[in-house]
């Protein structure tokens, strides 16, 4: 079975989830789960080039982190998009607000944010998510991909604002939220890089969010599969 696995793990685009994984292979879902954190345990004993990982409620493989300048320079040869700073805390937006229309996250941040959204959209880490029953305006919400790209398992890994944010009772100028919330989530991403002495852990949580957003964020189709 631990070969079956490995064999249709290799060739997945996205993370599975250990329920298609037991009904594919015909197994308990628990006997899955504990292959699968086996084999991850292993490949880290073993110090493998490549990691298995369980991130935005699935597995996939990706290459070790402590790889990842290597593997930089074989498939991106030097070149990296980056987010800039207002897609930055667009995307911080509507990933603490969500759902949320494109109104709403101009307001928060007090600029115009249409052009990013769709930069955000075509990049894959948001997508539409309905519409506002009031208003009709369409709604947007992180995607699998975002939380992929963030290594996190879901939404509620994403670092806590309240020790970040100013002591306050009433905080009228929302137009500073956004720049608040990417100041946030930057803040705790570094502070977690600083408290962990080994990269690539599952553990990786907060080190990886939103790190991983303002420094790459690649097209699907390039799979560095390094965060």
């Amino acid at each position: 079975m631990r070969a079956e696995l490995e064999a249709i793990l290799m060739i997945v685009d996205d993370p599975v989830t250990e329920d298609r994984l037991a009904g594919v292979l015909e197994r308990p879902r628990a006997e899955i789960a504990d292959a699968l954190r086996g084999l991850s345990a292993e490949y880290t004993a073993q110090g493998r080039g490549f990691d298995l990982r369980h991130v935005a409620g699935g597995w996939r493989f990706y290459s070790r982190a402590a790889c990842s300048p290597a593997v930089d320079r074989f498939v991106l040869d030097g070149q990296q998009a980056r987010l800039t700073q207002a897609a930055l805390e667009t995307l911080a937006v509507v990933a603490y607000r969500q759902p949320v229309s494109r109104s709403r996250v101009s307001a928060v941040r007090g600029v115009n944010c249409d052009g990013v959204m769709r930069t955000l959209v075509q990049r894959g880490l948001v997508e539409e998510a309905g519409s506002e029953p009031e208003t009709g305006a369409i709604l947007y919400r992180t995607t699998n991909y975002f939380l992929e790209r963030m290594g996190l398992r879901g939404l509620d890994e994403l670092p806590e604002l309240a020790p970040f944010l100013p002591e306050v009772d009433d905080v009228e100028a929302e137009s500073l939220e956004g720049t608040m919330i990417a100041e946030a989530v930057a803040a705790a991403a570094a502070q977690a890089a600083d408290g962990s002495g080994e990269a690539g852990r599952a553990e990786h949580d907060r080190q990886g969010a939103v790190r991983s957003a303002e420094t790459t964020a690649h097209p699907r189709r390039n799979d560095v599969r390094t965060l």
